[in-house]
């Protein structure tokens, strides 16, 4: 356990970021997650606009630095590959 005033802010602050950052992830890889179950029904108007949707939550995940951009880049590489595949 952290003694000093300064190390018992900086676990606070290592809370709620940790908090933060991991609500974010969750809320980009539920989206990938929609997204790839909308590709795999078959629905190409849903999924194409969704894709806007889901390569704007994976760029605010790579600007907060909860995921490395060149991970962003894949993931929005991947899903658009995916929906540009359907038919």
């Amino acid at each position: 356990m952290a003694h000093s005033k300064q190390a018992l802010k900086r676990a606070r602050q290592s809370d709620k970021s940790r908090i933060r950052n991991k609500a974010k992830l969750s809320r980009m890889k539920s989206a990938v997650k929609t997204l790839m179950s909308l590709i795999s029904a078959g629905d190409k108007a849903k999924a194409a606009a969704m894709l806007a949707t889901v390569c704007k939550i994976i760029d605010k995940a790579a600007a907060t630095n909860v995921i490395h951009r060149n991970n962003a880049a894949r993931h929005k590489g991947q899903v658009t590959r995916a929906v540009g595949k359907m038919k």
